[in-house]
């Protein structure tokens, strides 16, 4: 490489490192803001507050990170969730260690022990006398749990922080030991559902096949959620892996390279189109009816335009998936796609759901909420 093309490089990683910081300081001062807002109008109401995942009403937050260490919840980049650590207690003791129970204490008295509480789904408002009972009493979180396999993975999207993630954790795979060790905790307290997936790409853990039979071979009747990129989703073995899970969504985000690359940089959109099609395919050829196959296409003002999602309707229906979602969000600040609020178009898109819109293409005796976090 030239040394000028060097000087570009250097220059281009500058202003996407400075992209994801300004990102993450909006986000955390939107969150600041909320967090106060919230705190405010508890105060002004005589509310108080409560965790759903802290109380073990939640199949969603509760995460074991790649390390073994505990979150309350699935956004938890830089550690503050962290309520314990599965290397030296077990998940009861973790529920009930200091940092949980000062966690619940503070939601008690009307207050948010961290900025990420502000935007979570599993915060609730509540009265001061149902607030104490909620800080003194809890169960197991039976519902489900998150496993983050891996906090690794080959794109660098604007809003995943990825660094911070990684700073943030011992070890960037979890050991087969130690799915060992979530396996038994599982079947202990007969978990339901499993979303095996957190802050990394599933698929780019190297013995991710291992991971799931060791999981599906000790609870076979556990749900299994995956959501991945789809990018390293590659091989029959990792198709083979794929078939042990009952809902797979594949994170796409645009209809070629260039729309994807806006926010999912490193992103292949005819890799990921085509690994998602193929294992469409090895679905039917293993004759499996268990597995449901999503493409889930988050909304950007740069992916949102009509005849954009006309095309990646057809694009779903030829590969074969299941449903096509589009979810609406609110980061990048940048990228809000205004035309899912305001254009008439997206009122008539398929069907309204938790997620935003979503297309039902195929499996049609498939339960409508089979992948929602119950919380």
């Amino acid at each position: 490489m030239s040394i000028e093309n060097n000087c570009w490089v250097r220059r281009i990683g500058k202003i996407i490192t400075t992209a994801e910081r300004l990102n993450y300081f909006c986000q955390k001062t939107y969150r600041a803001v909320r967090r106060h807002i919230l705190e405010l109008s508890a105060a002004a109401t005589r509310k108080r507050f409560y965790c759903a995942a802290l109380s073990g009403e939640s199949a969603y937050n509760i995460c074991i990170n790649s390390d073994m260490t505990v979150s309350c919840n699935c956004q938890d980049y830089d550690g503050s969730g962290h309520i314990g650590d599965l290397n030296s207690e077990s998940l009861e003791e973790v529920l009930a260690s200091p940092k949980a129970t000062h966690f619940r204490s503070i939601l008690a008295s009307g207050r948010l022990p961290i900025i990420t509480c502000a935007s979570c789904s599993d915060m609730r408002v509540t009265t001061p006398n149902e607030a104490r009972h909620r800080a003194e009493t809890w169960q197991m979180c039976t519902e489900g749990i998150m496993v983050e396999n891996t906090v690794a993975c080959p794109y660098r999207c604007t809003a995943c922080y990825r660094t911070i993630a990684i700073e943030s954790r011992r070890a960037t795979h979890i050991t087969l030991d130690d799915i060992r060790k979530v396996t038994t905790i599982i079947h202990k307290y007969g978990i339901k559902h499993l979303s095996f997936f957190n802050l990394g790409e599933t698929f780019a853990a190297p013995d991710v096949g291992d991971q799931l039979y060791i999981i599906r071979e000790s609870n076979p009747n556990l749900s299994i959620s995956i959501s991945t990129n789809g990018l390293l989703l590659n091989t029959v073995k990792k198709r083979d892996a794929a078939m042990l899970a009952n809902y797979i969504k594949f994170s796409i985000d645009g209809i070629d390279d260039h729309t994807m690359n806006k926010y999912q940089r490193g992103a292949s959109f005819s890799k990921a189109y085509d690994n998602m099609k193929q294992l469409v395919e090895h679905r039917r050829q293993r004759g499996i009816t268990t597995l449901i196959i999503e493409w889930k296409y988050v909304l950007f003002n740069w992916n949102d335009h009509e005849r954009m999602i006309l095309q990646a309707v057809e694009l779903a229906r030829n590969a074969g998936v299941d449903i096509i979602s589009f979810w609406p969000t609110m980061s990048p600040f940048y990228g809000i796609s205004w035309r899912y609020y305001l254009k008439t178009f997206y009122k008539t898109l398929g069907e309204p759901t938790w997620k935003g819109r979503e297309i039902r293409l195929g499996q049609p005796n498939a339960p409508a909420n089979a992948d929602k976090p119950r919380c």
